[in-house]
């Protein structure tokens, strides 16, 4: 409690240059909490600490969320990926949107990279975000919703009007200690929503109202095995979005009743479905609901980030050619799949893919791409992350590169070395040989070097692990500014200037 008055007495609130000291007091406020009050004490004050938290920074900005349309977007992949198609399609449709995600922010007004290296930002940044928005006469609000950011009640005050689950598996388990903790963090989402006020807009978001009934709804990847978990809670609206079966593809409302038999009446479930076409030079084309949509991006499930977007679009009254012609005016997302092209003879692409699933998804889509030799730089995280997954991805990285470069990432407090020596052995095991066609390299920027110096024409370079992430984050929270679009670009540069001073 004494920290709660301490914490009430800080400015959080003024001018910009103010809100940029409050969020770096704060930080200097948590640092100094974590390290100096008994880990055992600070556990069991621990969830009051962060509900106290929560409410302080909502009561603070003025329930900015009962004022906006806000979207809840949880589940173990494809969280950014959904919240930028949802966001842009949104946008191309006529709305003001604001939105939080692991790649990109926006106030509504203005878009910037997040230079945070976290997913779902403090209470404080978060419901401020949530004021700017609904300054700026933003009508929907976008949150990237994390089960590390549910664990410390930073979704608690925001008042959801539609969470969107868009699938799980094991990941992050060491944060949660299991599995079926790890799940039920994301289920507390929609029982959050189960019990949030429907909302009454006013003055310009009237307008609203005429498109979007208040009702509370989840839409919910159907294909995934826990889909009827998240389906069961007691809300006035459900979609449940699956890969067509080949039957009619259509919207279809079928009777349904919950699994917990404290809420066993019946519902409305809306079933929505669509399917893959195929990869082209331009993207990825498939159906949402029998209407085709061409989209500028690669990989197959964007299919079904597209869907869930398409899904929103539906709650608010998009008809499916309107869905079709503003996702397929998106262009690309930052850091996934990203290329990279300053002219070079040899292409490269930087990714987000940080875990063994993601990765292989990120090598379905590239191995069909026309190339001589692939050139794959990663790492893994430290910092309590998964250590269990930095083998994997080296053998991963083994397996389908024809030269592995196994470099930093962010090692928090851990030792990069050891790291880097964990994701080697999967290499190893996988055929590859140190100093042949394997390499350990701790300097991020000279292992970029090192894969552009050894690039010919036709290879393909892959440097994964951290997308348009701004940071590499370091020892005793320090942060060493960082963009591996922004650093291989670079590199290039350079490499084409000499060559051209060569060549004149």
């Amino acid at each position: 409690m004494i920290v709660m008055l301490n914490l009430s007495k800080i400015n959080f609130l003024s001018s910009s240059k103010t809100d940029k000291r409050s969020v770096k007091n704060m930080d200097r406020v948590l640092f100094f909490i974590k390290k100096f009050i008994p880990p055992k004490i600070f556990s069991f004050f621990q969830p009051a600490y962060h509900f106290g938290l929560g409410f302080l920074a909502s009561w603070r900005y003025g329930f900015p969320s009962n004022k906006l349309l806000v979207v809840g977007v949880t589940g173990t992949t494809g969280k950014t990926t959904a919240v930028y198609l949802i966001a842009k399609m949104l946008q191309n449709g006529g709305f003001k949107v604001g939105w939080t995600s692991t790649a990109l922010l926006s106030d509504g007004k203005k878009e910037w990279l997040n230079d945070k290296k976290m997913t779902m930002l403090g209470r404080f940044f978060t419901q401020k975000m949530l004021r700017e928005m609904v300054k700026n006469g933003c009508e929907v609000a976008i949150v990237e919703t994390t089960s590390e950011g549910i664990k410390q009640f930073r979704h608690r005050f925001i008042n959801y009007d539609v969470a969107v689950f868009t699938g799980i598996y094991p990941e992050h388990i060491e944060s949660h200690g299991n599995f079926e903790n790890y799940k039920n963090e994301k289920l507390k989402l929609f029982k959050h929503l189960e019990r949030s006020k429907r909302k009454k807009f006013f003055g310009r978001k009237k307008e609203l109202k005429k498109i979007f009934s208040g009702k509370k709804t989840i839409i919910v990847n159907g294909d995934d095995k826990y889909a009827e978990e998240f389906l069961n809670f007691s809300v006035e609206e459900k979609i449940k979005f699956v890969k067509n079966d080949r039957r009619e593809n259509k919207i279809e409302t079928v009777r349904s009743k919950t699994a917990n038999t404290a809420k066993s009446r019946e519902e409305n479930l809306k079933i929505v479905k669509y399917e893959f076409l195929e990869t082209n030079e331009t993207g990825i084309k498939f159906l949402f609901e029998n209407c085709p949509i061409q989209l500028k991006i690669w990989g197959d499930f964007n299919a079904t980030n597209a869907t869930i977007a398409g899904c929103i679009g539906r709650v608010l009254g998009f008809s499916n050619e309107k869905i079709a012609d503003c996702l397929g005016n998106i262009d690309g997302v930052p850091g996934r799949l990203e290329k990279i092209d300053v002219g070079q003879n040899f292409t490269v692409i930087v990714d987000y893919a940080f875990e063994p699933k993601a990765l292989k998804k990120m090598y379905e889509i590239i191995l069909p791409i026309k190339h001589r030799k692939i050139i794959h730089i990663l790492g893994s995280a430290g910092g309590g992350r998964d250590v269990s997954r930095r083998q994997p991805l080296g053998k991963i990285a083994g397996e389908n590169a024809d030269i592995v470069i196994v470099s930093n990432e962010d090692p928090y407090d851990d030792d990069p070395m050891e790291i880097i020596h964990d994701v080697a052995e999967g290499a190893k095991s996988a055929g590859k040989i140190i100093g042949q066609n394997l390499f350990l390299i701790e300097d991020r920027k000279e292992a970029i070097r090192k894969a552009l110096d050894l690039a010919k024409e036709n290879d393909l370079v892959l440097i994964t692990g951290k997308g348009c992430e701004q940071a590499i984050c370091l020892e005793n929270g320090k942060k060493q500014k960082w963009d591996d679009r922004v650093v291989t670009r670079e590199l290039l540069e350079k490499r084409k200037q000499k060559t051209n001073l060569k060549n004149g």
